[in-house]
This record gives structure tokens, sequence and C-alpha cells, in this order.
């Protein structure tokens, strides 16, 4: 076994795209342009047309993904956002930069996505929008959270961040309400060599906002029509990214064949692998096991160079900074602090080798 396993190690898919990722920096640094330009506009393209949709638009970050896109959908302060509390902080961050306030509720036990069942009853005369966050490469539930923002007039944004490519009932993620955010972080299933992130809409209106959202406000006399921010994905890291989406169907066929095999190892045992969402397909950007016996398994593990991690032991609301910024459904965070006190998540890239996970069974069947 290597010195060390992680739960993603972004080097290991540089190397197996080595030479056309180091072709395409190259052109890209001697031929340019180095901000915006064709190789941010060719992968805009390549990843709507990827989704079906009519624009992408490149954004500097996935955190910025969201933010930019609740300020073209005009919400902001005094407005509310439905999501979970059981996410990474990005998702309540955005939120509160665009300077709307993070209403929380429950997370499914068996999906650890947004339980459809909570939402109504955090909805209030302030209530705009609900961002639905496709965890750990596992879609929600999205046709009973469609049907709530329909009969309540809310917009929906998914938080696609580590769900790239996955389908839930034949359609992909992000491509179901009325924008899908992607972050392009490196342990990202589609990840850059850097920042970077895109917004997925079929609303021309929006996508024209944000490409004006994303560089001062400009259009395209670069005149401020209002105020900006500057968040734009580099042509370097677009380059390399359309590179690795020629990959990403297999590199996710790949991650469910690890998937698999932890499954089948986990037999018998008194974990609980993670469930699949029926008619969906998970993209395992993390694969993530429940036992009240946790803390033993993660020690085990890191005695053999595994290091297993927690996504996530601090959900938003147990982060003290963001405390005053949001508001708690009166229903309550009860499965949501369970799972926190149970959940592991094991690594899980495509390069990873399957031996390295048979030499675990001991670990697991103790």
């Amino acid at each position: 076994m290597s010195p060390k396993i992680y739960c993603g190690y972004p080097p290991a898919q540089f190397q197996s795209y080595r030479a056309e990722i180091m072709d395409a920096i190259q052109r890209v640094c001697e031929i340019g342009p180095h901000i915006l330009g064709k190789e941010v506009e060719a992968f805009e393209s390549d990843f709507a047309a990827y989704h079906g949709m009519k624009y992408c638009v490149g954004v500097g970050s996935g955190t910025d993904a969201l933010a930019l896109t609740l300020k073209a959908m005009d919400i902001g302060p005094g407005d509310e956002v439905i999501t979970v509390s059981h996410t990474a902080l990005a998702t309540a961050a955005a939120i509160v930069i665009a300077g709307a306030t993070p209403v929380l509720v429950d997370m499914e036990e068996d999906f650890y996505t947004l339980d459809p069942k909570k939402i109504e009853a955090a909805i209030t005369l302030h209530t705009k929008a609900i961002i639905p966050v496709h965890l750990y490469g596992q879609p929600c539930d999205m046709d009973a959270i469609l049907a709530i923002a329909k009969k309540h007039k809310l917009r929906v944004i998914e938080d696609c961040a580590q769900a790239h490519g996955a389908v839930y009932k034949g359609h992909k993620v992000g491509t179901l309400g009325d924008a899908g955010c992607f972050s392009f972080y490196p342990t990202k299933n589609l990840g850059a060599i850097g920042d970077g992130g895109g917004v997925l809409t079929n609303d021309e209106a929006v996508a024209a906002r944000l490409k004006r959202l994303r560089q001062y406000g400009w259009d395209e006399m670069r005149v401020s029509q209002e105020p900006g921010v500057v968040s734009r994905l580099d042509a370097v890291q677009a380059a390399i990214l359309s590179i690795k989406l020629k990959y990403l169907d297999a590199d996710n066929g790949k991650r469910r064949e690890i998937a698999d095999h932890y499954t089948s190892l986990l037999e018998g045992t008194n974990y609980t692998n993670p469930k699949v969402r029926p008619g969906c397909e998970h993209v395992y950007h993390l694969y993530v096991v429940r036992s009240s016996n946790r803390d033993r398994l993660q020690k085990a593990l890191k005695n053999l160079g595994l290091e297993a991690g927690v996504h996530y032991s601090h959900p938003v609301h147990k982060n003290p900074g963001y405390l005053h910024k949001i508001r708690i459904s009166r229903e309550g965070l009860s499965v949501t602090d369970k799972a926190i006190q149970e959940i592991l998540t094991l690594p899980i890239y495509p390069e990873l080798n399957l031996s390295h996970i048979n030499s675990l069974k001991e670990v697991f069947h103790v």
C-alpha cells in the first residue's frame, strides 16, 4: 500500500491526461487570450451541450456561481433561501454573499439530501428560492422539490458542486431547476487545476446578467450597467476542463466500480453503505458510510495509511461565524445532528487501485 491514500487525489488525474493538459496549457500561454476568450467560450459551449442546455456561464468558483445566480435572479437583502445544513459551507456562504438569509432544513436519512417533507414548514413570505444540494454525487428528490417550488412560486437553483454527470430520472442534474451551479475545484468529478465554477440555465436573461455580473456589470462596450464583481473562469482552467469533460462519463464509471467494490466488501458488517435513489445515477464524488463505530474505523484506516474524512463534521449550523446569518427551520435538524456523529468518507477517485481497497477487508469486518 502507498504511504498515504487520500479521499481524493487530483495529481493522479493529471497524470492520466498529462500530455493533453500540458499541450493545452502551452497553447493558452503562447496564443492567449488569458482571460475569458475562445477557450472559455469553447468550454461553456461544450458543457452546455453535454447537459442539453442553452447557456453556460463560467465564473471564478462554485461559490460565486451560486451567489451570482441569486443576484441575477434579484434575490438578496430581505429574502430567504431554503437549503440544507448538511452541505459544504459554500452553499450557505453564497446565500450570505448575495445578501439573503439561509433557512436550514433537515436532510433525508437514507440519501443525505434535502428532505422535501421539511420544506413547506420553512416557507415564509420572504422565501424566494430553494437550493437543493446533490450531495456526495447523489441527486435530490427533484420531482417533490420542483412541485413545492411551483406551488409557492419559488426559484430552484441546483447546487451540483459534487454531482457532475449525475442523472435524475433520465435528466442530468443542473438541468431540472431554473439554474444549475457547478464547482470545478480540483477534487471535483470534473476538476480544474485551480478554482473555477459555472452556471447552466435556459433563461437567456439570467445568462446575460451573469455575464455582466462576473465582470464589473459591464455590457459589450465595457460600460457598467450595474455593480458587479470580478469572477471569471480563466482560459487555462477552461482549456483543462475541456479535456477532462471528454472523459467525465468514463471516470464516473470508474467511481461507480470502486463504489460497488466497497459495497461488496462491507456486506455483513455493521456499516451502512450509501443508498442510491431509485431512477438515479449516483456519481460518487464521495463514498460515505455510516456507523456508531465511526471513530474506531477512522483510526484503524489511518494506521494503514488511508486518510478517511468526515463530510461534514461541522454542518452550516455548527459554524459559529454563520450563526447570526442563518435561520433554522422550526422542525429542527435532528437527522443532520445524528448523522454527523456517524458518517465517514472512504477514499474514492478514478485512479484508485482496487487492490488498496481489498487490503482493508479485515478492518471492515472487525
